[in-house]
């Protein structure tokens, strides 16, 4: 029998129905978000981690494919550096001497450094490798920025970073860069706010199905997280948009690498010579290996710089006065800002320097963990694609369904993300304008 309710009856939970809570209303718009990510970007993110897997190791490839240029065999005694220097213009009469990097070990040969070929931008260089014992040239090749990477590591650097297409190439890292941290932080979100998963640090081994994917792609991305962030943020900085902005962000705070002074107050009487620069510059504290330029006008200093860049940094630099052999300028790594020593050491531990091997191993299992969860993301909207009778992908249109008061402040924060990663902003409009032709046809498709 029923009963009228009465002012002593507590209200039902039917008159008072439950609002929304802030997650289950952001969730639906960042797992579309995700899925567009995952379908549309996912690609790029491959060719980088695998271009990238592959320049890891080039270190060792230079080792044994350019062994006759960087090394020879140990013997007592060394030739002068000017000695070594004159051979290698012998060689190479008609370029521009820029810096002499001398044997640091007495297996290794001599770079001496000329200007690159003509055509090419200031970051190539041709070296002259001379062996220290007996000033003999052991090889000419054309070598690419301040770590000396030979035409092996270079062709591979172009390829990682622009798939050999110069400029227009380098569109797809930067676009991979600028979504990675969109990607694994959406994901993490996504991962840690399902409240159905029943681990989140280890899969499941079974049951077989998307179900056992799902637990794969979510916990092997955990683990992976913060390195993926790590190689996001660093690649960045050598993109050609988002990376133009970061290094007026880093000149606007003085968070630039400083570099010595070299200008004298007048021109030096004579020059003592290379090979009592380099006395000077280890008397100093610099250790091998060091690059020492030449002057580069009249009335200008010797540079001497130490570039070991494993763990622990040596980057200290001196300018030399030619004429008496005084310091004239000290920088020391320890001076640096604190952001110019991150981003020195974010840069070396992404090309695998800093730490050498385990550094190494450790980007090779990112990248191959990337490519994985990658793999496991395709496989999950394989196993419910609509073709199979499942039905719908994740929520279309859900930003519409976003209260105002939480998308205003996700529209700003998005606009000053995009001024900064443009990349990132006009695709992410792309998607939006994706998004809403895609329910405008589904609107007008009979049955949808």
């Amino acid at each position: 029998m029923a009963t009228t309710p009465t002012l002593e009856d507590p209200p039902s939970a039917a008159d008072h129905p439950q609002r929304p809570t802030t997650w289950s209303v952001l969730r639906p718009l960042l797992l579309r978000l995700h899925f567009y990510a995952g379908i549309c970007v996912a690609p790029f993110l491959v060719v980088a981690a695998l271009t990238g897997l592959l320049y890891v190791f080039t270190p060792q490839l230079e080792q044994h494919f350019y062994a006759r240029e960087l090394h020879v065999p140990a013997a007592a005694g060394q030739r002068p550096l000017a000695e070594q220097v004159t051979a290698a213009r012998t060689a190479l009469p008609d370029r521009t001497l820029t810096g002499v990097r001398p044997a640091p070990t007495p297996t290794d040969t001599t770079q001496v450094v000329f200007a690159g070929d003509p055509g090419r931008s200031d970051s190539y260089h041709r070296t002259i490798f001379v062996d220290p014992h007996t000033a003999a040239v052991r090889g000419n090749l054309e070598t690419y920025g301040d770590t000396q990477a030979l035409p092996l590591r270079t062709w591979i650097d172009n390829l990682h970073r622009g798939l050999q297409l110069g400029d227009p190439g380098r569109l797809y890292s930067e676009l991979a860069a600028s979504w990675l941290w969109v990607v694994v932080l959406g994901g993490l979100a996504l991962w840690i706010g399902n409240r159905r998963r029943r681990r989140l640090l280890t899969p499941e081994l079974r049951p077989a199905g998307r179900r056992r994917v799902l637990s794969w792609h979510g916990a092997v991305g955990l683990w992976a997280a913060i390195g993926l962030l790590f190689l996001s943020a660093t690649g960045l900085t050598w993109s050609q948009y988002a990376g133009e902005n970061i290094t007026a962000l880093r000149q606007q705070l003085s968070w630039e690498d400083p570099s010595v002074p070299t200008q004298l107050h007048s021109a030096p009487a004579g020059d003592i010579g290379i090979d009592r620069v380099h006395q000077i510059a280890l008397q100093h504290g610099l250790t091998d290996p060091m690059q020492i330029s030449p002057p580069d006008q009249p009335g200008s200093a010797y540079t001497a710089q130490e570039m070991q860049r494993h763990w622990p940094t040596q980057q200290d630099q001196l300018a030399i006065d030619p004429g008496t052999g005084a310091i004239t300028g000290n920088v020391q790594f320890a001076d640096y800002p604190l952001m110019a020593k991150l981003a020195r050491w974010g840069i070396d531990a992404h090309m695998g320097l800093l730490f050498g091997l385990p550094n190494q191993l450790l980007l090779a299992a990112l990248a191959l963990g990337l490519v994985s969860v990658i793999f496991w993301g395709y496989r999950m909207w394989w196993l419910r694609r609509p073709t199979r009778g499942f039905g719908r992908t994740p929520t279309r249109g859900a930003w519409r369904r976003v209260p105002g008061k939480i998308m205003a402040p996700i529209v700003l924060g998005t606009a000053v993300i995009a001024y900064w990663v443009p990349l990132l902003g006009a695709s992410l409009l792309l998607f939006l304008l994706v998004d809403v032709l895609l329910g405008l046809r589904a609107r007008r498709t009979p049955g949808a």
